[in-house]
């Protein structure tokens, strides 16, 4: 029981860990390739206020401060290309987009739906996403060579019974234009591929008669995680407000990381009855074999030396679940890979997700050492203690 426990302990604690570890990589991946690691939207500007100088009377001296606390934001950012410019210098920077939003109404032949044009350089913007690779039908060549080309999320095109080729009207308050819908793309995440609309920077710019100016800058890093430090200095450096890709989806890292610890906790309960099995086996061999510890402690064994008796027992049974426990891991994170399943909504996958580090067989390893080895403590150090004259006079305790 102990060596069966010992085994599915560690298999199933590194299979759980691969596959919840495997899908928040994919998420933060998807998260990455469709809004980058730091965006940079609107002018931060303080609020200034008065306070009184110590030792002066009202009225007398007073002292301008900044207030940090009631800080003003600014829409938008004025000049795009200066900002650019100032963000360059920054080691960790691989790549900046800026872009243009506006909500419209998106209508077809069939109906019409809510939807937002986001205005793309297209070589920026795929130097700091993974657009080239959402593209689901239709091309971006089709998409460079037509002016009035637009690529159109994968549900919106779906629910306006969009193809590439089709001609969709985009209605603002101010004008309607019509569109050539150039590609389709998929993030996987619903509600960017039910509402997102990509166009030229510049048609967009006329369509919203924003004539200069960007909504955002989408940045993109060479590491990532490395996000919320350069997102700080990028804020108090430059003076707007930058916000990193851990910062924008915080929930959902929260929710990751639930998962995989209550995941972990679950299949511990697996070593956990490994270990009381051995506690349980080892005591009963204590009590079964007292007359033969007498023995050896007669003919001359230290109680270290019974105690090892026991513990390399645990330790050889440990040993020996640790190895089919690693290798029922490995072969159940290989077969789960490869089991088919649809998944949309926060990111799109056909098949389980998993991620393969060693960091999860050297946990499950360690859980199953910690929790044996101080199982088989207590009976290995009860054998110890054991007396020849004791056992003798059937006194041992």
């Amino acid at each position: 029981m102990s060596l069966s426990c010992i085994v599915l302990g560690i298999g199933l604690f590194i299979i759980t860990q691969a596959t919840t570890s495997g899908f928040e990589k994919f998420f933060i991946r998807t998260i990455l390739g469709t809004n980058g690691a730091i965006r940079i939207a609107d002018k931060m500007q303080d609020t200034m206020g008065n306070m009184m100088a110590a030792g002066y009377d009202p009225g007398e001296s007073s002292m301008v401060i900044s207030n940090q606390e009631n800080r003003k934001y600014i829409e938008g950012i004025e000049e795009p290309r200066l900002l650019i410019n100032a963000l360059k210098p920054f080691a960790n920077v691989a790549a900046i987009s800026q872009v243009v939003t506006g909500s419209v109404t998106a209508e077809s032949s069939f109906k019409s739906e809510d939807a937002k044009v986001y205005g793309i350089e297209l070589d920026d913007h795929i130097a700091v996403s993974d657009l080239e690779n959402q593209i689901v039908d239709g091309d971006l060549g089709a998409y460079r060579v037509t002016p009035l080309g637009v690529i159109v999320g994968s549900q919106l095109a779906r629910r306006l019974r969009l193809s590439p080729g089709d001609s969709l009207l985009l209605q603002t308050r101010e004008q309607n234009r019509r569109y050539t819908v150039a590609a389709v793309f998929e993030t996987g995440v619903a509600d960017l591929d039910r509402e997102r609309i990509y166009m030229h920077l510049g048609e967009s710019r006329s369509l919203l008669k924003k004539t200069s100016g960007a909504t955002f800058l989408q940045v993109g890093l060479i590491e990532p995680d490395r996000a919320p430090g350069d997102a700080l200095l990028m804020s108090e450096t430059l003076r707007y407000n930058a916000e990193s890709w851990q910062h924008r989806e915080k929930t959902w890292l929260d929710v990751f990381g639930a998962l995989r610890i209550s995941s972990a906790i679950t299949v511990s309960v697996f070593t956990l009855i490994a270990g009381l099995a051995m506690f349980n086996t080892l005591a009963m061999i204590v009590m079964e074999k007292t007359k033969d510890i007498a023995i050896l402690r007669s003919m001359g064994y230290t109680r270290d030396d019974v105690s090892q008796i026991f513990l390399w027992q645990a330790l050889i049974v440990l040993m020996i679940g640790t190895v089919l426990g690693c290798l029922l891991g490995a072969g159940g994170t290989y077969a789960i890979s490869h089991v088919p399943v649809r998944i949309t909504g926060i990111f799109a996958t056909d098949t389980f997700i998993v991620a393969w580090s060693i960091w999860h067989y050297v946990a499950a390893v360690i859980t199953a050492i910690i929790m044996v080895m101080l199982a088989s403590l207590v009976p290995a150090q009860r054998a110890a203690r054991l007396e020849p004259g004791d056992v003798i006079r059937g006194t041992a305790q």
